[in-house]
């Protein structure tokens, strides 16, 4: 008997151990990621977000903090990250190169304040350091001495910028470590390098083929958000902590942010909100149940600063979502007549109050923006520089150029035709 069972766990180690290598494999299969187009806020170069920047280092090198529920490999220093999913919450830094190695500031820098579009450079991964791990068990309040230092180092870093804000990007599926920090990075490259960008990458199997996969350990990864979230309002002295879901990220986001107001139930909500310091949360292209979102929202809606919902009804990747979702519509793309006559009236008040933004994202009124478009928070110039305005100013859509329109009483927004000349008027009125 003794020699059976020590070769069932010798089978049970070796099968893991083969499950691991073909994680790590199949993370190198994803597009690479190429730095988006100049919003349009900095396409005239009126506008330098660099400029100022006390922090600022003329280099084509960014670092953003990630934070993981992926099961590592390697040595801490040089971390990879497999598609399967771990009890332990990994936090630690993303070194990212945007361009060829040798390329300069100067290059870089006019790339990102004009309208040049030739050949946008490659944003390369360098290096993963991890720095922290968290058990499920492990008191937050109670950090290690390590730990507690790379929070140290953290407000240290707020406590001179610009932007005194955190922000979390929740990637979507079919995405590896390397593309959620990357998209991250360049997000924090165009907000002039002056906000603290943390990515939450939640193990996406990292394949159009394993769709369900991602569903279920987005589910999986509920209680390792919240828990970062959590993490982030207790150690961190950011003045709001603000969340960027993007697609099956809001699969991860919308239930997460209902998970952390249910476990502040035994609070009043204003000490909640207090001691939560959520602010804007914005779901671009949203990949979640729609009826689901509508349910979550009311459970946190009042703990957060803002909640946008940006939908582009003729989206092609949602429109397939929908159908392995036998048939249920997404929030980036829904279907009214899902909803109760209840929850139609309280979204139709939601939106006549301040807290609810829904923008629509109508490719009639946006140049170069395909019917079917999905990425469009950094893929369109006019939709991410509305995004950015958004995060670095707290600016609701109005202050922010936007055309209220307004059918049965429910309020939406869209972008006028001459939203590109508008936008830097806009900008230099804002604080």
């Amino acid at each position: 008997m003794h020699k059976i069972m020590s070769v069932f766990s010798s089978f049970r180690q070796g099968a893991w151990l083969v499950a691991v290598l073909l994680a790590v494999a199949l993370a190198g299969c994803q597009p690479r990621v190429y730095l988006m187009p100049t919003p349009a806020a900095l396409r005239t170069g009126e506008i330098d977000p660099f400029a100022g920047n006390p922090l600022l280092e003329k280099t084509n090198r960014v670092q953003v903090v990630y934070a993981t529920n992926r099961l590592p490999v390697g040595l801490p220093n040089a971390r990879a990250y497999t598609i399967l999913p771990s009890d332990i919450l990994h936090l630690g830094v993303a070194t990212l190169r945007i361009g060829r190695e040798g390329s300069t500031w100067e290059e870089l820098h006019k790339l990102s304040t004009s309208a040049k579009e030739a050949e946008r450079p490659e944003i390369e991964l360098e290096n993963l350091r991890e720095v922290i791990r968290l058990g499920e068990d492990d008191d937050i309040d109670r950090l290690t001495p390590e730990a507690q230092a790379a929070f140290d180092r953290l407000n240290a870093v707020l406590a001179q910028a610009r932007d005194k804000d955190v922000m979390v990007y929740v990637h979507g599926a079919n995405n590896n470590v390397y593309r959620a920090t990357a998209q991250a990075a360049q997000y924090h490259h165009f907000t002039g390098r002056n906000s603290v960008v943390v990515t939450f990458a939640w193990p996406s199997a990292e394949s159009l083929l394993r769709y369900a996969t991602d569903v279920e350990n987005a589910r999986l990864s509920l209680p390792a958000f919240a828990r970062f979230i959590e993490l982030l309002a207790r150690h961190t002295k950011a003045k709001n902590i603000n969340i960027l879901a993007y697609s099956a990220g809001a699969q991860v986001v919308s239930p997460g942010l209902a998970l952390v107001a249910e476990r502040a139930a035994g609070e009043t909500r204003e000490a909640a909100r207090k001691r939560l310091r959520l602010g804007e949360v914005y779901y671009a292209a949203p990949d979640v149940d729609f009826k689901a979102f509508v349910e979550h929202l009311p459970r946190y809606i009042d703990l957060v600063r803002n909640v946008t919902l940006s939908v582009n009804m003729n989206d092609t990747v949602l429109e397939l979502a929908a159908q392995a979702h036998y048939g249920a519509s997404r929030a980036g793309r829904p279907d009214p007549d899902e909803l109760t006559p209840e929850q139609t009236r309280w979204v139709i008040e939601a939106s006549n109050r301040p807290h609810f933004d829904v923008i629509s994202v109508e490719p009639s009124d946006i140049p170069q923006l395909a019917r079917g478009e999905h990425a469009f928070w950094y893929d369109n110039p006019w939709v991410s520089s509305d995004v950015l305005i958004q995060f670095l100013f707290h600016a609701r859509p109005a202050q922010r150029g936007l055309t209220e329109n307004r059918e049965k009483g429910f309020v939406w927004w869209t972008f006028p035709t001459d939203y590109d000349k508008r936008v830097i008027e806009v900008v230099r009125k804002l604080p």
